[in-house]
């Protein structure tokens, strides 16, 4: 292989991770086209490693090719809102279980800083989503499954296409805290049925303000 063959599949790679990263901060959201053009010169690239970058997305799910249109950010209907969810909850309740069971104090005692980070963004909605993102990762680095984190890896591409955080509902954060403090509470405890209760009971009320929110 080539230097700059190589060089094009390092910024393939930049520019995939990039497009990932404003799909996350809402910079860019479902329904929004992708005209290589434009993305090239947001991320100061040129148009190869955006191209590939956008086949690698169209690949995992996230966006689609319209016809006279070209690359558009999928959205989730309904339904797939709900299958995606239900998906979550089979994965989530099984990480809650494991890591009560393998999970170490450390790792607990992360969650918890990281749960009363969340309770004091209140007025950062985006900043207390990303720290939410990142307290689901650490429960499933405590179930100590590597094929159980894959499998979430793919459900977490997923759910990039949900579009705005459901934290701009004033209650969400407060109802979030609580949630999460039942989880905690069943891991300090060892209790894997109470950790699966928790993390199920968590992502269905995650789910109820999804489908409220899909709603306005």
């Amino acid at each position: 292989m080539t230097h700059s063959s190589l060089s094009a599949k390092s910024s393939g790679n930049a520019a995939y991770d990039a497009l990932l990263d404003l799909l996350r901060s809402g910079a860019i959201s479902p329904g929004d086209r992708l005209r290589e053009e434009d993305v090239a010169q947001q991320l100061n690239l040129s148009r190869t490693p955006v191209r590939e970058a956008l086949r690698k997305l169209e690949a995992g799910g996230i966006v689609e090719h319209r016809p006279r249109i070209g690359a558009v950010i999928r959205s989730l209907s309904h339904t797939e809102i709900v299958e995606l969810y239900e998906m979550r909850i089979v994965l989530e309740r099984t990480a809650a279980r494991m890591a009560a069971q393998h999970g170490s104090d450390a790792e607990f005692d992360t969650l918890d800083a990281m749960n009363r980070e969340i309770d004091t963004r209140r007025d950062a909605p985006s900043v207390g989503a990303a720290i939410n993102q990142d307290f689901h990762r650490t429960l499933y680095l405590a179930a100590r499954n590597r094929f159980l984190l894959s499998s979430a890896q793919t459900i977490n591409s997923a759910l990039l296409l949900l579009g705005r955080t459901t934290y701009l509902d004033p209650d969400r954060m407060s109802v979030v805290v609580d949630q999460h403090n039942d989880i905690i509470t069943a891991l300090r405890n060892r209790d894997g049925a109470a950790a699966e209760a928790a993390a199920e009971a968590h992502l269905q009320t995650s789910l109820r303000y999804r489908l409220r929110g899909q709603s306005r």
